[in-house]
């Protein structure tokens, strides 16, 4: 219990609510207070404008009846309800008239032009009460005296009210501010406590767990879909990984043993130059085939990784498009293969142009490779063309293509749909394209040209002057 309490008081819930409610606090301390204080002054200030009031009419009456006139006037105001206070005295201060059965005898000398503070005595009370008025006095000829004035017991009740309104809020907010804080804290832990469980299993080694969305669209279910979201990036290039490092194993290990059993034959046979020679140049060309690849997965590790260090500017695609086109002539027209262009409208995008270049390199090589099908003429089409926000580059043979089924799985690395492995290749080519369209924040798009495969690579397409670096 004490360890849950304890589990419960550092809470950020906690502190927050504390934090809250000193805040709500003095926001309410203060704006009480000033209600109070602006009433108070206003119930005051009219209880002054009325006793200013009533003296003018009791000056009034005196003037057009003489004392006769005021006495009555004060005699019928005094027995009339309310808080109104009125008293005729005479010279000796004895008095005549009124409903105040005791007051200070300075007081009926006092003729201040504004009501004042004093504490009197009702005939109609016990005597020994003593309650607090606003009065003035009024003198006439003779030394005749009058009093006027308001009880300001109401306002002091009306502050009391005030007083205990401000306990009760305080009260009842303290209260629902502990009642959300325990709600609050035990919901807000019961989460955390599912995260921790979950990246506990995950540490473990289950990378298939993820963290419950309870479906409100709070900030926790925000998080647990951000942490989904990497922790299934992660189990794919976990995945990837394991691919990979399975793929290296089998890709790799058939060309080792080749060279490793080319050079024993060589050396176990007579000394022969002419074989050693062949075994070694053998051995060479297989080499140079397993540094490509190496080449080929280090580069894909470098652009993934963010750690490419070709310069990144604005390009024009159509402009590498044609460039590598025109690369890949003399070696298409060698194999029979024609090349068509299509990309003579400027397309900037903002990127490497060594790596777009490769990319497009990757795809005509791929297509050169794959794109050719016995007793049709073998042609590659390249294009470039602005689609949207979009710079859009085509690659299109009229080969066998590549089902939809296996389109994803292409571009994975080492994969290769043809089952004899016969051509050249290690089945980067595509996991680099893919790779390169990531870093530039495009996508790739391999669909049926109709026949053969068609794949677009689609760039954010900038506007601005084209640079020639990059």
């Amino acid at each position: 219990m004490v360890s849950a309490l304890g589990r419960f008081l550092r809470t950020t819930a906690f502190r927050l609510t504390l934090v809250y409610l000193v805040v709500f606090s003095i926001v309410t301390v203060f704006l009480i207070g000033y209600v109070t204080r602006t009433t108070n002054e206003l119930l005051t200030r009219q209880l002054r404008e009325a006793i200013d009031q009533e003296v003018a009419e009791l000056d009034e009456q005196y003037q057009a009846g003489g004392l006769r006139r005021l006495l009555t006037a004060i005699d019928q105001k005094s027995r009339a309800p309310g808080a109104g206070l009125y008293l005729l005295a005479d010279f000796s201060g004895n008095p005549v008239v009124g409903n105040i059965a005791d007051i200070p005898p300075a007081i009926l000398d006092d003729a201040a032009e504004t009501a004042h503070p004093i504490r009197y005595a009702r005939f109609d009370g016990d005597r020994k009460q003593n309650h607090v008025a606003l009065v003035r006095v009024l003198q006439f000829d003779g030394g005749f005296r009058a009093l006027v004035g308001r009880d300001i017991g109401e306002r002091d009740r009306f502050r009391d009210l005030f007083g205990r309104s401000f306990r009760v809020v305080m009260g009842v907010m303290v209260v629902l501010a502990l009642v959300t804080w325990w709600f609050v804290s035990r919901r807000v832990l019961r989460r955390i406590d599912q995260v921790t469980a979950t990246s506990a299993r995950i540490v473990a080694g289950d990378l298939t767990d993820r963290l419950p969305v309870t479906g409100s669209g709070d900030e926790f279910d925000r998080l647990a879909l951000a942490v989904n979201d990497m922790l299934g990036r992660i189990d794919d290039l976990m995945k990837g990984l394991k691919e990979v490092s399975d793929n290296i194993a089998h890709d790799l290990k058939t060309p080792l043993t080749r060279m490793r059993n080319r050079v024993d034959e060589a050396l176990g046979g007579e000394p022969d130059p002419a074989r050693y020679r062949s075994a070694l140049e053998a051995t060479i060309e297989e080499s140079d085939a397993l540094i490509r690849t190496f080449n080929a997965l280090l580069m894909i590790a470098r652009v993934e990784s963010g750690g490419q260090p070709a310069e990144t500017a604005t390009v024009d695609l159509a402009g590498i498009a044609r460039e590598v086109a025109e690369f890949y002539e003399p070696v298409a027209e060698e194999d029979g293969v024609r090349i068509e262009v299509d990309a003579e409208l400027a397309a900037p995008v903002l990127g490497s142009r060594e790596l777009i270049a490769q990319a497009l390199g990757n795809l005509i090589d791929n297509a050169l490779k794959y794109g050719r099908v016995e007793g049709r003429a073998a042609v590659i089409r390249v294009a470039v063309a602005r689609d949207g926000a979009s710079a859009v580059a085509t690659v299109a043979d009229n080969g066998t293509g590549v089902a939809e089924g296996e389109r994803e799985r292409v571009l994975s690395r080492f994969v290769r749909l043809e089952a004899s492995r016969s051509k050249p290749g290690s089945g980067l080519g595509l996991s680099l394209v893919a790779a390169v369209m990531r870093h530039h924040r495009g996508s790739m798009v391999l669909g049926d040209a109709g026949p053969g495969l068609k794949v677009d690579l689609h760039f954010p397409a900038v506007e601005g002057p084209i640079s020639n670096k990059g």
